[in-house]
Formats: structure tokens, C-alpha cells, sequence
């Protein structure tokens, strides 16, 4: 009787940690699913293409880095109960504050341009007019936010984070055409890379590209604000950090996936085939793929790329509106209605209909700004990353929940790297001929 009802006991416990699991999970898992948004998508097919399998390798370093500086927004917001954006102007004064809300701003407005690149791109393959998808697009993220509750917009965000698992199908598919090297050449891409030409300033722009979509500012924001809207404390923690991790290793997953495909269909094909892309991808699977499943794959990269889109304007063009409201004071929560919140809402759409607005003008250089645009995210992202871990330092601010020394050793080496692939960046500009030609 004894083991049975500790046995009861157990189950009862166990059921109610999954329950509270499951009402913790969001936060963590959209704003990693997210980061794979529309210039996400567009790297990670042109790192495939040019470099086949051979960047595989960096996911190792980029998915636990992805996982370190989120957890520490979740238990920043969990303890203060304060947006990022607010936490820096209280710990670090006004001149700090303006200055990470003007890196905020530039970065977020530029991410989002791309959004709405992707999601032109997208609906332009089923025939759709870029305008169209502008007012329409627009108007549905509007929407979204306006449900009046932060736990009905996270749902319905979870939703659209299971369509960014339809490039899992186009990989698999690629890598049955008979140009496919196979999947031992796959697994080689982890642990043994092959850079003929050595560390060109290309090689080196592709590399920060990668890092640039997988770790940008507005996730800190993003999420932090997330954990303090939906009222997470410190009892929901240690769940808070389960959903950062599954959010990493998905977003890494679906990462490894695309350049997967566009690896197998396009480096390994006779001649090699240059994408510059998502939507240039697409297209140019239809007549490669076997068994007719280059219309399938063409049709899955298209609802990727739109959910990638949409996903990251929602997000990107929230954490605007969190941290603005946070600096300036105005009121800035999803549960709060339009007449309560206004400024929160007009920013919101006043980042979405910019940005969008760029996309429509006639002869805009699209594809050179989804590339830089992920290049420029990671050179602003050193200063968002020391904001972070001196606040997860201050014993002030976080008492008994400050970074230990493991946390610590592997934040700062982030930010270490973050800044030593910055500089390299800065020195294949300035001296190219250091880097070879940078083919």
C-alpha cells in the first residue's frame, strides 16, 4: 500500500510539473523559432549553396550560444519583473539607455525591411502582388496584437511556429538526388570542413551572417518582455529554461535542415548552381528534385519563408513597442486594449508600415539588405550582450540569481567571440587583400 501510494504521489507531482511546463512554454520557443524569420531563411539557403555541408560545424557553437544569452533574459524578467529596455536606463542611467534603445531601433526597423522581403517573395510564387501582401500582411499582425490578451497572442504565435518545420520534408527529398553526395558527407559537415581557398573575407561574411540571424538584440528584448507580459516569477524559472532549450534546438534543427537542402540540391550539382536567396531557391529546386517533389519543395520553401516573415515582423516589431513603452513609460502590455495602451499600439504599426513601405519601392536593393542586414545585427550585438551580463552580475538586481561562475565563463566567451568575428569582419573590409580574394 505503501509504494502504491507513493507511487500516486509521484504521478500526481510529475503531472503537475508537465502542467506547469506546458503553461510556461511560449516565450522561449517563439522568440527562437522566430529568429529563423525571412533573412534567416535566406542565409541559411545561401550558406548551403555556396558551402555545402561545411558550415554544419558552427551549429555546434551557435545553438548553446543561443540557449546561454536567452536564459538569461528569462531569469532577468522572472526577478525584476521589468523589460530589458527599462532594466538598462535603471542600472546603467539615461546616456546607456538612449544608446542600446538607438541600437534597438536601427537593428529591429532594418530585420524587419527583410521580414516583409520574405513575405513578398513568398506570395509572389503562388501570384500574388506585392502590395497586396503588404496591406493584407500588415493588417493580419495588426490583428494578432489586438486580442487584448498576451495569452491568446502567444497561442496563436505557437501555431504559426509549426509551419517552420516544412523544410525538413525539401531536405530529405534533395538528398535522393542522384548529385547527393549522401549523408556521410552530411555528418562530415560537423566535424571535418573543407575551405579550399581558406579563411576568405567571403567565408568570413557567411559566418557572420549565420551568428547575425541565430543571436540578435531584439530577442533579448523580445523575450525578456515576453517572460515579464505573461507574469513568469522566479517559480517558473527553471521551466522558463526548458522552453529556451527546446526553442534553441529547434531553431538549429530546422537551421541545419536548410542548408541540408540547399547544399544537396545546388554546391554538389554539376555545375554548382548560386543562389542569392529563399525565394531564388525555390524556384530552382522545381526541376532538380526526383519523383515530382520540386513543386512540393518549391511550394514548402514559399510557406516557410512567409511564416518565417510573419513570425519575425510579429515578434521584431513587438519588442520595438515593449522597450519604447518601457523607456518613455507609457502603458505596454498585451493585455491591455487599444484605448488603455495607444502609443503601444501605434509604434507597432508604425514599425510595420515603414518597413513594409521600403520593400514596395521600385529598383530597392533587396537582396544585398537581407545579407547585410543579418551582418549588421551581430555587429551591434557585443554592446546588448555586456548589458546583459553585467545585469546578470549585479547582485543588486538579481540577488541569489546572478550569473555562477559556468554561466559567466560561457557568456562572456560568447561575447568574446561575438567581438573577435566583429573585428575580423572589419579588417576583410578594410583590407581585403588579407583574405585573399574572399571568393
Amino acid at each position: 500500500m505503501y509504494w502504491l501510494s507513493k507511487s500516486i504521489h509521484t504521478a500526481g507531482r510529475m503531472r503537475r510539473r508537465l502542467l506547469i511546463l506546458l503553461a510556461v512554454l511560449g516565450p522561449g520557443i517563439i522568440t527562437m523559432v522566430a529568429d529563423n524569420d525571412a533573412g534567416g531563411i535566406s542565409t541559411y539557403s545561401v550558406t548551403g549553396a555556396k558551402y555545402g555541408f561545411n558550415l554544419l560545424w558552427v551549429f555546434f557553437i551557435l545553438i548553446p550560444m543561443a540557449y546561454y544569452v536567452q536564459e538569461m533574459t528569462v531569469r532577468l524578467g522572472a526577478v525584476t519583473k521589468r523589460g530589458h529596455a527599462e532594466a538598462i536606463f535603471d542600472a546603467f542611467g539615461p546616456f546607456w539607455g538612449w544608446f542600446s534603445m538607438f541600437d534597438l531601433a536601427v537593428v529591429n526597423w532594418l530585420t524587419l525591411v527583410t521580414e516583409y522581403i520574405g513575405m513578398m517573395a513568398a506570395m509572389s510564387i503562388f501570384g500574388v502582388a506585392p502590395w497586396i501582401t503588404f496591406v493584407v500582411v500588415t493588417a493580419i499582425l495588426m490583428s494578432v496584437v489586438l486580442t487584448g490578451k498576451y495569452w491568446t497572442f502567444e497561442k496563436l504565435t505557437l501555431v504559426f511556429c509549426v509551419f517552420n518545420l516544412v523544410y525538413i520534408p525539401a531536405a530529405l527529398w534533395a538528398m535522393e538526388m542522384p548529385s547527393s553526395p549522401g549523408w556521410g558527407e552530411v555528418f562530415k559537415g560537423f566535424y571535418n570542413p573543407r575551405f579550399p581557398d581558406g579563411l576568405t573575407a567571403g567565408l568570413i561574411f557567411i559566418i557572420m551572417a549565420n551568428i547575425g540571424t541565430t543571436i540578435t538584440p531584439w530577442q533579448i528584448f523580445f523575450q525578456q518582455s515576453a517572460v515579464v507580459d505573461k507574469g513568469m516569477d522566479i517559480r517558473d524559472i527553471r521551466f522558463g529554461k526548458i522552453d529556451t532549450l527546446a526553442g534553441s534546438f529547434l531553431t538549429g534543427l530546422v537551421a541545419i535542415f536548410i542548408i541540408i537542402a540547399t547544399g544537396a540540391a545546388f554546391h554538389f550539382h554539376q555545375p554548382p548552381i548560386a543562389v542569392e536567396d529563399a525565394r531564388q531557391t525555390a524556384e530552382a529546386l522545381v526541376p532538380l528534385l526526383p519523383h515530382g517533389h520540386g513543386e512540393w519543395a518549391r511550394r514548402l520553401f514559399a510557406i516557410g519563408l512567409f511564416d518565417a516573415g510573419f513570425l519575425g515582423a510579429l515578434c521584431i516589431s513587438l519588442s520595438t513597442s515593449w522597450a519604447v513603452g518601457e523607456v518613455f513609460g507609457w502603458a505596454h502590455s498585451l493585455n491591455k486594449s487599444v484605448k488603455d495602451a495607444p502609443w503601444f499600439y501605434v509604434i507597432y504599426l508604425l514599425m510595420l508600415a515603414t518597413a513594409g513601405a521600403i520593400v514596395l519601392i521600385p529598383g530597392a536593393p533587396l537582396i544585398q539588405i537581407t545579407m547585410f542586414v543579418q551582418v549588421v545585427a551581430v555587429t551591434l550585438l557585443p554592446a546588448a550582450l555586456l548589458f546583459l551580463i553585467l545585469l546578470l552580475n549585479d547582485k543588486q538586481v538579481m540577488g541569489e540569481y546572478v550569473n555562477n561562475r559556468w554561466q559567466n565563463t560561457a557568456n562572456w566567451s560568447i561575447a568574446f567571440f561575438v567581438i573577435v568575428m566583429s573585428a575580423l569582419f572589419a579588417i576583410s573590409v578594410l583590407f581585403p587583400q588579407l583574405f585573399g580574394d574572399g571568393k
